[in-house]
């Protein structure tokens, strides 16, 4: 007698059940139904993992640029925060020695009253040079109208594009800024007031800042705010933001302990921190999308083993392995999971690239803006997809696929043919 051969895992005719499985026929239909389900469930939830994880990337790289793109990465300023520095001259070109500074600006800043022919808005000034002015590519490359050229001598202000609009401003209107930092009198600090003429108008594509703005030349904000030769900091700017430990401890050997040096990530610890928090929630509850999707396949490959007992039993008296009948239906349940995943993957990716004219179409349906800039202080949808974290959830989506179908195959493959076909 021959002996008999087990054939090869994975063999054709495995691939040949598990496709005739998976196709709809009349006495399988509710099977199917549960198999389409599970289907969208993983492609809607590896697609939505996708999108929302390149949103929230796309907010914080975007809110990086933007904040650090007109503050500095490191902050130098008196300690106590009371008083000027007077030698700021000196001191910014220690800073400068330190390895990994690309520049430092000194700047006088305060909380201000811009009125307008009756209209009024509180915003903060900005005294910078023109040279610093020119030298931030956020600010020096979104001059809608009038120009930085001669700003130090103009003794005018540089508003953002909100502002503008609100008090119904353009180039060569005069606005009257006011501030509490005023002289001193014998009935009190009478505030101070003065009219400057508006020279250029930027868009930073930030609402909070295009609104609420002002840059002034920085010897124009010294007698302004009645601060004489000195500065309130020295914003420095870096090859590598996130090297503000390393540098800042390098400052702090150029200058001396006779100033307070910060970061950024201390000035908006918390408002990063919240991202943060919101990006690691939003993974985990979306995630429940596709583990729902993968029980889904749990619930139809047990009733499809339930409903092909006797084709199991006719397989296995006919010589098929118990090996063999698990990875038919291996395959069946783990093909679901890799087409839902890359059907997912390709609908998320693309829906990320064209997020913006999608939302622009869903406002122009709906009437309604969807992306509010004064919510979202953006003014675009952002989506930034990162290649290792979209790999990671296609990665995740097959892993759940694939084990949710493990104990489905494994009660198939231990079916006893004597019993499947007792009663047939």
């Amino acid at each position: 007698m021959a002996a008999t051969t087990d054939t090869k895992p994975f063999a054709p005719f495995e691939w040949l059940l598990a496709s005739r499985y998976l196709r709809s026929r009349r006495k399988e239909g509710f099977v199917s139904v549960i198999a389409a389900i599970s289907f969208l469930g993983i492609m809607l939830g590896v697609a939505t993992l996708i999108i929302v994880m390149a949103v929230m990337n796309g907010f914080r790289k975007d809110l990086f640029a933007k904040i650090l793109g007109l503050n500095g990465h490191i902050i130098v300023s008196q300690i106590g925060g009371q008083g000027g520095i007077e030698n700021y001259p000196g001191i910014t070109e220690a800073i400068l020695r330190a390895q990994g500074v690309v520049r430092a600006m000194p700047l006088v800043e305060g909380p201000v009253m811009v009125t307008w022919r009756g209209g009024a808005m509180a915003a903060g000034v900005r005294g910078l040079s023109e040279t610093d002015l020119k030298s931030m590519p956020l600010v020096a490359g979104n001059i809608r109208y009038g120009t930085l050229d001669g700003f130090d001598e103009s003794r005018g202000i540089a508003i953002g594009t909100r502002l503008a609009n609100m008090l119904n401003v353009n180039i060569g209107s005069e606005l009257t800024i006011v501030t509490p930092r005023g002289a001193s009198t014998p009935v009190g600090i009478v505030p101070r007031s003065k009219a400057y003429p508006v020279v250029a108008i930027f868009e930073l594509g930030m609402a909070e800042f295009d609104k609420s703005t002002i840059l002034m030349p920085l010897g124009e904000a010294q007698r302004y705010f009645a601060a004489g030769n000195a500065v309130d900091m020295i914003e420095v700017i870096l090859q590598d933001p996130e090297a503000v430990d390393l540098v800042s401890a390098r400052i702090r050997g150029e200058v001396g302990p006779t100033v307070y040096v910060s970061d950024w990530r201390q000035r908006n610890e918390t408002f990063f921190t919240v991202l943060e928090v919101e990006r690691n929630v939003m993974f985990i509850i979306l995630s429940l999308i596709v583990l729902v999707a993968a029980l889904n396949i749990i619930s139809g490959l047990m009733m499809l083993v339930k409903d092909k007992g006797r084709d199991i039993a006719v397989l296995r008296t006919m010589g098929a392995t118990k090996g063999a009948v698990m990875r038919v239906f291996l395959i069946t349940g783990a093909s679901i999971g890799v087409v839902g995943t890359i059907a997912g993957c390709i609908i998320g990716i693309v829906f990320c690239i064209y997020i913006e004219e999608i939302r622009q179409f869903v406002a122009w349906v709906s009437g309604t803006a969807v992306f509010d800039p004064t919510v979202y202080y953006l003014t675009r949808l952002p989506a930034d997809i990162n290649p290792t974290e979209t790999a990671s959830i296609a990665l995740m989506a097959l892993a759940l696929s694939v084990l949710a179908t493990l104990y489905p195959s494994w009660r198939a493959s231990r079916m006893d043919p004597v019993e499947a076909l007792r009663y047939e």
